[in-house]
């Protein structure tokens, strides 16, 4: 049996109910820990997304489990490891939401820039203008598939784009390609009007918007995650925009996710928080549907019709 336990995107249920495997889809077993185990002696397949931890505990409770697959792109709530001493594969849609994630920034900076909300709401004309895009620096914290898509974005746009990867080198074409200039933590941090986080969440980058990053990032400057909640100390950033030495934030992402209702970021008007809805383009669900169901069915050897 092929257990969906988060939202599966319509196209990914149709290719599942053609297939004739057996399958449970029930999201809510994101939500209960003990229902979810409950279901896995019988599983062969499991499908998750960012919320379902798959580990060793899980892992023990399914016997029969042959693939596991991750609707999205991060994997930090997957122990890869323990699959591999298992054998079992993973079968995950990297970069197929990255058009939708880079255009979520790209709405974020619109929103930072002419907050068409605010001005509907009314006053002097003159100070809801805003300001325009083409000029100012967005750094990037990460150059992947998203990173890259964002700097493509937002040079169109006539802006600079710099950033900081420490995997990336300035000769590889991608990133001569783009016009991205790479340069260390505490230049872009100084020159940036934006700093949109693309890093995957490791030990390293855990924590890495603290204070002392925060500190270092231009005065009046916007911050954008839609990376990971745990890389931003969400006190230290909530200083910093009550302070107004930010201009303001933008999270699509928190820890703990969602953002408990009682703290102080939710109560400030420069912090815009969505609940983690970047890359969920109705296009972008679909591709990752198909790619992942796909390939679960081939391993469990189901034929695609």
């Amino acid at each position: 049996m092929i257990v969906v336990a988060e939202e599966l995107d319509p196209e990914g249920l149709s290719m599942l109910r053609e297939s004739g495997y057996p399958y449970l889809y029930e999201p809510r077993l994101a939500l209960s820990r003990k229902d979810l185990l409950t279901t896995l002696p019988s599983a062969t397949a499991l499908i998750i997304r960012n919320r379902v931890v798959v580990d060793e505990e899980l892992l023990d409770l399914a016997p029969q489990l042959r693939v596991v697959g991750r609707l999205g792109t991060g994997l930090d709530n997957v122990d890869q490891r323990a699959l591999e001493r298992r054998h079992i594969p993973l079968v995950h849609a990297p970069a197929l939401n990255a058009r939708a994630v880079a255009e979520y920034v790209l709405a974020a900076l619109f929103h930072f820039s002419r907050n068409l909300t605010k001005a509907a709401q009314g006053g002097s004309r003159i100070e809801l203008g805003g300001f325009e895009l083409k000029g100012k620096t967005i750094a990037l914290i990460g150059l992947g598939e998203i990173g890259l898509r964002v700097a493509a974005l937002t040079r169109s746009l006539g802006m600079h784009v710099v950033s900081y990867d420490p995997n990336r080198r300035p000769w590889e074409a991608a990133v001569e390609l783009t016009g991205v200039v790479l340069e260390p933590l505490e230049t872009v941090l100084g020159e940036a009007h934006f700093v949109s986080l693309h890093a995957p969440l490791t030990p390293e980058t855990r924590g890495l918007v603290d204070k002392g990053f925060l500190e270092r990032m231009r005065e009046g400057a916007y911050l954008i995650n839609t990376s990971r909640g745990a890389l931003v100390d969400h006190g230290a950033l909530a200083e910093a925009l009550q302070s107004r030495y930010l201009a303001g934030a933008i999270l699509d992402v928190t820890d703990p996710e969602p953002l408990p209702d009682e703290h102080p970021l939710r109560t400030l008007p420069n912090c815009v928080i969505t609940p983690h809805v970047a890359g969920l383009t109705k296009e972008a669900q679909a591709r990752i549907s198909r790619k992942v169901i796909q390939g679960v069915l081939e391993v469990i050897s189901v034929p695609i019709r």
